[in-house]
């Protein structure tokens, strides 16, 4: 990717000296129930307060993952800057840039989200979280979270490598925020609640699908505006799309698939939706919700 011209964002909050293991500001947690939910709650876009019902106890401190950031020190006017934040900032701040214009265009205010970084774990307005809930939204306090050392689990154990793999979990995780400004993800939760398991997961897995959808229609405008796409970018994130799909998670982790149970979308899906939105460059072709047989 092409961030070097960039605007920076200045919406992130770095937590990571607060927030840890069994201290700071957020409390360890364990995940407790089945590897199904495990994957799920895992990646991109998990509604917190379904998953957090689900956590209790403290950490396991041989889960912890292993290419954790060190603990980072206080910064002074010579430090380097860090190059995952840098990073974070740059593809932020293309976030904020892009769908500033498009609100605006359409006669609406953007506010955009504030974007914590943590490690460990970390208190929201969602409850307790650790680094095993992978980067999630919170609509309570309308911040995305996220722990740095998922990049490295997202190259190693989810085979999706690159810059634009990290951006399109970034882009995602707006896109919820998208979602919840526009009203998509009030609407969505009263349909949940309306349901029974199955009907909720469908409901789950639309309102997944279009976070993967406005995450395309992103970086099609994005790069219209700023060329950051380089030769190979959009592979990564079709890659990085397919590889957290609920059939291939669940195939991977139980040898089984259990589509009753599916609350993201199967890689096909991911990777269609994620598809659809950049090709279209349209937030108006990523209605998940009336697609049907479709999605």
């Amino acid at each position: 990717m092409k961030l070097d011209d960039s605007r920076r964002s200045d919406n992130v909050e770095d937590d990571r000296d607060a927030s840890g293991g069994g201290g700071g500001r957020g409390a360890g947690i364990g995940i407790i129930g089945t590897l199904v939910i495990l994957v799920a709650g895992y990646f991109l876009g998990v509604n917190p307060q379904t998953l957090l019902s689900l956590l209790n106890g403290g950490p396991d401190s041989g889960s912890a993952d292993q290419s954790s950031p060190p603990a980072v020190s206080a910064p002074s006017a010579r430090a380097a800057p860090d190059p995952q934040v840098d990073f974070v900032r740059a593809v932020l701040g293309e976030t904020e840039d892009v769908w500033t214009a498009y609100f605006q265009q359409r006669g609406q205010t953007y506010t955009a989200p504030k974007l914590v970084l943590f490690r460990g774990s970390i208190s929201s307005a969602c409850g307790l979280a650790g680094a095993a809930t992978g980067p999630f939204y919170c609509p309570g306090d309308q911040k995305v979270y996220l722990d740095l050392s998922f990049f490295q689990q997202l190259a190693s154990q989810f085979g999706a490598p690159g810059d634009f793999a990290r951006a399109y979990v970034i882009a995602h995780e707006v896109g919820h925020h998208v979602q919840n400004l526009l009203g998509v993800s009030s609407a969505a939760a009263r349909a949940e609640q309306r349901s029974d398991r199955i009907g909720a997961n469908h409901v789950s897995v639309e309102v997944e699908l279009q976070a993967d959808c406005y995450a395309g229609v992103w970086a099609e405008q994005a790069n219209k505006a700023h060329r950051i796409l380089e030769p190979g970018d959009l592979e990564q994130g079709l890659q990085a799309a397919s590889s957290v799909g609920d059939d291939t998670l669940q195939r991977r982790m139980q040898g089984t698939v259990v589509p009753d149970s599916f609350t993201h979308g199967t890689s096909a899906q991911r990777v269609r939706w994620f598809r659809r939105g950049f090709e279209g460059g349209r937030i108006e072709n990523c209605d998940t919700f009336t697609a049907g047989s479709a999605l």
